[in-house]
């Protein structure tokens, strides 16, 4: 059985499911895109090819490797893109929470049954159909869980809008000892350099006490000064909206004191070894033009306390 542990978002990883780009399909057409990215990139005939995103995937599991993750991946769903394994379900502590994604990705949880058919009937949770959420907006920081959200009267109206308030109530009663922050996020259907499709494009926890952020991607600038005043000023990478649309808050931590970046990002990746990161630099471009990046290539399942 698997033993699951998921407190933060830096700890040691021991067990990751790792997205595949195995059987992607054809570029879809514009009116099936559910992301403005993809969109973008269908326009503009830039979409990437399964060849690339599976090198570049490759080269994700490789790193993983290097730090002896146990590693899973989806089983193959003919034509059918599995890149983004953090939405589909996500860990709080030891509990396997299936996410409610958008319609068009429904099917993709099937292709990980094998990883939660090893974990315990009693810490397996399907959330109610009301909760729409998707693990790319549920992070969490020790005893806090920050939830990206947007609770306006036109959520319908927004394919971007992942995760809505009914999600963001249930968790709260789920998990009582932990306290859940909402953010309310920047969406638009067709503009994504003025969308942050999830939490972890804008936010995103390193180290013990620091983080990355795009103050951009919140709608609430009090909501952001909450996020400067927990982790402290000097302790925050700020980056610009366009580095937000090129994906630099989406990061993943292998260790405290080891990330996965992609090679491009060469401001940020300077932070991080000033501030004593081992940075392992990949190239991930291709797998950002579907509007995720490595933390959302990743459902993390145990990591050390």
């Amino acid at each position: 059985m698997l033993n699951l542990n998921v407190n933060n978002e830096t700890s040691k990883l021991k067990a990751v499911v790792l997205g595949t780009a195995l059987s992607l399909g054809p570029t879809p057409k514009l009116e099936d895109c559910y992301d403005p990215k993809s969109r973008e990139h269908v326009l503009n005939n830039t979409y990437p090819i399964e060849e690339d995103l599976t090198q570049e995937m490759q080269e994700f599991y490789d790193v993983l490797k290097k730090y002896n993750v146990t590693i899973y991946r989806p089983e193959k769903i003919e034509n059918y893109n599995q890149i983004f394994s953090r939405d589909i379900a996500f860990v709080i502590e030891n509990k396997f929470v299936f996410a409610n994604v958008v319609e068009d990705r429904a099917k993709e949880i099937q292709g990980i049954k094998h990883v939660y058919d090893q974990i315990e009937d009693q810490n397996i949770i399907h959330l109610p159909e009301s909760c729409h959420v998707e693990g790319g907006d549920v992070m969490l920081c020790g005893n806090y869980v920050f939830i990206g959200t947007y609770s306006a009267d036109d959520y319908s109206k927004y394919i971007t809008a992942r995760t809505n308030s009914q999600a963001v109530n249930v968790i709260e009663k789920l998990f009582p000892n932990k306290t859940i922050i909402p953010f309310e996020l920047l969406k638009s259907n067709d503009d994504a350099r003025n969308s942050a499709l999830h939490l972890d494009c804008c936010l995103q926890p390193v180290g013990n006490n620091k983080a990355i952020t795009c103050p951009d991607g919140f709608l609430d600038k009090n909501q952001y000064q909450w996020i400067v005043d927990l982790f402290g000023a000097d302790n925050i990478f700020e980056i610009s909206r366009e580095e937000m649309y090129n994906m630099h808050c989406n990061i993943f931590s292998i260790d405290k004191n080891v990330v996965v970046s992609d090679k491009a990002f060469t401001r940020l990746n300077t932070w991080l070894e000033e501030n004593n990161f081992i940075v392992e630099k990949i190239k991930y471009t291709e797998v950002s033009k579907q509007g995720g990046l490595l933390r959302c290539s990743t459902l993390p399942l145990i990591r050390e306390n």
